[in-house]
Order: C-alpha cells, then structure tokens, then sequence
C-alpha cells in the first residue's frame, strides 16, 4: 500500500489558526519566566567545564531519569508520533514497545557500566579509547552535524506550527524559541537543560492529557475510534501486527522482520545506546548505580507515553479520512494541532500551546547540550587547540552552544521535503546512529575487533545506509513502499555493511593492546566499574534488573489488546 510522503509541510493548513486570548498569553509568558528562572539558578553550580557540560555528575536518579525521557520527547517526537498515528495507524506502537523498551534497558543495564566507569565524557570519546582518534575524530564530526540537523527539525517544526496556530511570522518563532534556548543553556549548562527537561515533561504531559481525552469523547470512546478506522482505513490499521507477513500490503510499508530487525534492533538501539543526547543525561547522574537506573526509569513512563501521542493521530485520521492526501487540506503533521483548534477550549489551549512549545525547546535542548560538549571536548580540545585551562574550555563551550543555536537555525528547513517529521528523523538515525552501534556493539563484545576497524566499519556502514535510500529507494531500484520501510532497510544495510567491513579490516590489522582494554570490553573491569553503591541503592526496588526485566515484561503485556 503506497503512503504518500512528499507533501512538503512548509506551512500548516490555515485553517488551524487557535482563538487564543490574554489567558493563554498570560500561562505562556509565566512558563518562559519559570524556564528562564531555572537557568540563572542552575549557573551558580556552574564552575568548571565538567560542571557545564555534565552537571558536575551530581544529579539523582529520578532527575536525570525524567529528563532521559523528556529529551527524547521532543515536538518532532509528539508532532511525528501522532502523525505516525494518523498514516500508519496502530503500528506506531512498535516504535516504543520494540522500539524503545529493550534497547533502554540494555543500556541501562549492559552498557551503562562502561560509559560511567571509563569517565568518559561523551559518546565519541569511548571510541577513542576502544579504537583510536581516526576512529573518534570521525564519530566526533558525524554526531556533532546529526545534532544540528535533529535541532534544526525542531525549530523549523516549532515556527510552522506557531505560525499556524498563533499567527506570529516563522522568523519570529525561531529567534524567540532560539534565544530561549540559547540563553537557559549558555548560563546555566546541561544542569539547566535537564531540570528543564523534567519540568517540560509535566508540561508536555498536561497539555497531551486533555487533547486525547477530548478527542476520545469526540469519537465515542476507543470503540468508537476503531470502529470508524477499520471501516475507513482498515482492521490492520488499529492492529500492530495484522498485515505484516512477508509479502503482505499493510499502511506501514514493512514486515515482522524489518520491523523486528530494523526498528526492533538495529534503528532502535542504535539511537538509545549511541545516541550522546541521551546517554549525556545518565552520564551527569551521581553515581554508576544512578548512572544505570537513569534509562531505566526512563523506560516506564516512556512504555504508557505512545497513547497520548499516538492517539491523537488515530483520532485525526477517523475525523479526517483523507488527511495527508492530495485530497486534503492537512498533512500528518497537521494532526496534534488540529485536535488544539477543534477542541480545546481556552485555558487548556494555553496550557497545550505551552506544551507545544516546551516539547520543542526540549528537543532543541538535548541536541544543542550534547553537540557543544562534543565539539568542545572531541575535536577543539583534541585537534584544534590542545592543552588550555579549564576555564578556556568553559568559554568555549558557550560560545560554541550560540554557534550551534544558529547553525540549527540554517539546518531547518532541510525538514521541508517531508510530510511525516518523524520519517525525516528515522532517515538521519539509520545514517548516523545505526552505524556507530554496530561500531560500538562490535568492539565491546569482540576483544580482538582492530583499532582501525571502527574508523572502517563507521565509514562504510554511514555511506551504506545513504546509498540505501538516495540511491536503491528514492530512485526506484528496489520498490519500498514507505518512507519508513526505506528507513528500516537503510538500517540493516548500515548495520550489515559496518559488521562486515569491521570483521574484514580485523583480519588485517593489530588489534588493541589487551592491557588497554580493561573496562572498555565486556569480561573486563576498570576501576570505576567498582564504585560502591551509595547509601540506601541496595534497597530492592532500586535493583537495576528488576527495573529492567520489569519494563520488559510491562511493554510485551502492553501489546496483547493490540495484537488480536
């Protein structure tokens, strides 16, 4: 079944125009006041460079646990998950449940160890010491221009949405939201950003609560919101599995095992266990066990968040048969906002809108914190300019956080080629996250993997994936129904092309000295793995494995309503 994905969503349908008044205005301002607040009361934490770019690795569990989550909830996240919802239908669950839950917890609990006992800073800097600096500078380059193309999404979402919805012009949006952005993160660090985080969580919460209630009363109820969908779209539309043998028509364009493999593994834990806007939360976390728990007290909130995201896109596709056609007005994106304006009364729209705008400053936020602590630690401080103070790097940092602000900005409207945001945001992970997991998985798992097979395999599997979509996809060599379908394909080829060529470079050249290895390679240990837990960590509901299995066993019973 073809899905249409080229309407460009340059500007939102006008006819979402909200009737917002002094009261929505008035609830506005206070939570830019509040974000603003947070910012000037986190600068005073802020002293040296690892303070800034790591909260000092002070914060708890809870704190960095919700912002985990909220940096991944992001507008391009709710935006793009309901309008996942309203092409794909049910499927969309399969990007939490598969998606989501079991790479978070292998993070949690595998992984984790690693990043927090090496101490290292950032993502990148593991490979440095797994591999070597070709292999580092190369990863360090690839993340740090993937984070300005992902906070450029959010800014160009942010302006049409607003232009839309408020009536302010699209340059207005992006200087406001960016100044914002800007200035909470240049003052106040990544403790800043995170305690933002947390509050945005409650925010984007109170404002997704409502619209999907409101809109399950519109329908009559989930019955009546499957009901209309199956006779509208299809029964495989309010299913996650139905139509997905191989070689079956479904709206999502895939099979079981794409799915399976594609999101399921290779897409999915590519973004969770490599992806440094999110492992930086855990890594500014107090302590390894908090450091470890972080994603995992992530995972719960994160396994209940599909319904009120993707909801709402069912419910715009059973109100809107023909939305994202030619036939229609509205493209996917249009269906969070268009539930705002048919729905909210004001007040509540204030509290959405603020919401909206909190999702995207969030998003915006996570990848503006982690690209400048890259940037400044992975290649100024290594390549460019070596050995200044630590005040120099301090400086630097919130320079190069003002620079990236106006990067994103030029970045934007690269998202202007599709209808569906999250197909753009799936499409930059299968290039830059999914070929630096296999380099990851690889070395941590394989002791005798090459210095320099990371630099190859992260080369080859980044421009497999490319000549996936631009070349095999978008030129028709091989019929993908979907944008998505690509995407989980570029994913396997990234994957399968890095592994192959990692495995082959290993045969012929040295690999790391063993003594060089020691905490970087699973069976190993350095000394910070041996960190003692603090007071009260060994109480068992703080039990990493039973938070991890736990979350597991929630997300499968999640799909048994789904799956019949």
């Amino acid at each position: 079944m073809q899905t249409p994905t080229n309407l460009p969503p340059t500007h939102l349908a006008q006819e979402l125009r909200l009737p917002t008044n002094w009261l929505d205005y008035t609830i506005l301002a206070i939570y830019f006041v509040v974000v603003l607040g947070i910012g000037f009361a986190a600068r005073r934490s802020v002293k040296t460079s690892l303070d800034f770019f790591l909260s000092g690795r002070s914060l708890p569990a809870w704190v960095t646990g919700l912002a985990f989550v909220a940096a991944n909830l992001g507008a391009t996240e709710i935006l793009g998950m309901a309008a996942n919802g309203a092409q794909y239908g049910a499927y969309t669950v399969h990007w939490y449940w598969v998606g989501a839950i079991p790479a978070m917890v292998f993070l949690g609990l595998v992984m984790m160890p690693f990043y927090y006992g090496s101490k290292v800073r950032s993502v990148p800097e593991f490979l440095l010491l797994r591999f070597d600096k070709s292999a580092h500078l190369l990863s360090s380059v690839l993340f740090a221009f993937a984070a300005i193309l992902i906070a450029g999404v959010n800014l160009y979402a942010l302006a049409i949405v607003v232009e839309a919805l408020l009536g302010w012009p699209e340059w207005v949006s992006i200087v406001v939201a960016g100044f914002f952005v800007l200035a909470y993160i240049t003052v106040g660090g990544l403790s800043s950003a995170i305690y933002n985080e947390v509050l945005q969580f409650f925010v984007i919460l109170a404002a997704l609560i409502p619209l999907t209630l409101l809109g399950l009363k519109k329908v009559g109820g989930w019955d009546g919101l499957t009901d209309s969908l199956t006779q509208s779209h299809s029964a495989d539309f309010v299913t996650a599995w139905g139509g997905t043998g191989i070689g079956n028509d479904n709206p999502l364009g895939a099979n079981w095992l794409t799915i399976v493999l594609g999101l399921g593994f290779v897409l999915s834990f590519g973004y969770w266990t490599t992806n440094f806007a999110e492992v930086q939360r855990a890594l500014s976390a107090k302590n390894l066990s908090a450091g470890r728990r972080t994603p995992l007290i992530a995972a719960f909130p994160k396994i209940f968040i599909v319904f009120v995201v993707m909801t709402p896109g069912l419910i715009a596709a059973a109100l809107v048969p023909n939305i994202g056609t030619p036939d229609s007005d509205l493209t996917y994106n249009d269906a969070i906002p268009y539930l705002m304006e048919q729905l909210l009364p004001n007040g509540v729209l204030g509290i959405a809108v603020t919401g909206l705008l909190a999702a995207f400053m969030a998003g915006m936020a996570a990848n503006i914190s982690s690209f400048n602590t890259v940037f400044t630690s992975d290649i100024w401080a290594k390549y460019v300019v070596k050995g200044r103070d630590d005040a120099y790097y301090l400086r630097f940092g919130r320079l190069i956080t003002a620079i990236g602000v106006l990067a994103s900005i030029g970045t934007a409207f690269l998202a202007s080629s599709f209808s569906n945001i999250m197909s753009y945001l799936q499409t930059l992970f299968s290039f830059f996250n999914v070929p630096m997991f296999v380099v990851f998985i690889i070395g941590l798992f394989w002791k005798r993997a090459s210095m320099k097979s990371g630099f190859w395999g992260l080369l080859v599997g980044t421009t497999a994936a490319m000549v996936n979509y631009f070349v095999i996809y978008k030129q028709g060599v091989i019929d993908i129904p979907s944008d998505q379908g690509a995407n989980f394909v570029s994913a396997i080829a990234g994957f399968v092309a890095g592994a192959v060529v990692m495995f082959a470079v290993t045969l012929f050249t040295a690999p790391k000295p063993e003594a060089e290895l020691q905490g970087l390679v699973y069976g190993t240990r350095s000394p910070g793995m041996d960190e003692p837990p603090a007071a009260g960590d060994e109480a068992w509901y703080r039990k990493p494995a039973l938070l991890g299995w736990g979350a597991i066993a929630l997300a499968a019973l999640c799909y048994v309503p789904f799956s019949f």
